[in-house]
């Protein structure tokens, strides 16, 4: 059993692989048991990510502002007490995020990142909810905001990562998770494998961030949940082990990390 720890049912582009329930019955039949949906736009996305995840047996989701969002005037309005709210009165909300900084196409001015940033990390601390954090070319402000707001007490995954090993190696001292896409499978990719292949077994989570970064042999193509299966076998073999230990230590990861899914989890 697998979980997409990372993944936009209600995106456009993976609209023509199906509707949310046809790529959560195709996942499901693949051996992936459950899914988290990941919000970008608190104000023009969470209502409908979290009918999705309200409507489906074991597929969960998230609140939060993508760094690149994070200028939007209707985003910025939204306070940390309202995202706070969200969270405790749903019960399939498990995470917030994606939340973050990303200075490589700097869609939003930094300070704007960096508020938007520091407001999410607050509403995980007052909730005790995980934080979904999105790092691009921004290694040291990232690790700095989460050192000055996580008090040492804050849950939460570096998702996508495709960073360097001093960001693997800092998340990893703040107890954080770091979660593999695709990318991992791509053949240039040789820092992050060696990243996979340091990171311990119970610190990793799978996910595709579809519609986004297919892996291998599907590169280039549109990605869905049912491929993280490709991600976690390429991983067991980085790490020279089964695809079943890859599988059941992710799974039972991302239940301690997004402990809240555990409430709401049907087995099947």
């Amino acid at each position: 059993m697998l979980i997409d720890s990372h993944c936009h049912l209600n995106h456009i582009k993976i609209k023509d692989k199906g509707t949310p329930s046809q790529l959560i019955k195709d996942a499901n039949a693949q051996g992936i048991k459950g899914l988290l949906t990941i919000c970008c736009q608190i104000q023009d996305e969470f209502d409908e990510i979290h009918s999705i995840a309200k409507a489906h047996d074991n597929v969960w989701c998230s609140v939060g502002t993508h760094p690149h969002d994070a200028g939007i005037d209707a985003e910025k309005a939204i306070t940390q007490s309202q995202i706070e709210d969200i969270v405790t009165g749903n019960p399939k909300v498990v995470g917030i995020g994606e939340t973050g900084l990303d200075y490589y196409y700097e869609n939003s001015p930094r300070e704007d990142q960096q508020d938007s940033f520091r407001k999410h990390i607050r509403a995980c601390l007052a909730t005790d909810t995980p934080v979904i954090i999105h790092t691009r070319d921004a290694e040291q402000d990232t690790i700095d905001i989460l050192k000055e707001e996580g008090q040492g007490k804050l849950r939460g995954v570096l998702h996508c990562f495709s960073g360097t090993k001093w960001l693997a190696e800092q998340g990893l001292d703040l107890g954080l998770y770091i979660s593999f896409s695709g990318i991992v499978t791509f053949k240039k990719a040789t820092e992050l494998q060696e990243v996979a292949k340091m990171t311990p077994l119970d610190r990793i989570l799978v996910e595709t961030d579809a519609p986004y970064l297919a892996p291998v042999p599907l590169r280039g193509k549109t990605n869905v949940p049912s491929n993280v299966k490709h991600t976690a076998k390429f991983i067991s073999e980085l790490k020279n082990i089964s695809e079943e230990e890859v599988s059941s230590h992710s799974t039972k990861n991302f239940f301690t990390l997004f402990n809240k899914a555990e409430d709401t989890w049907i087995t099947k």
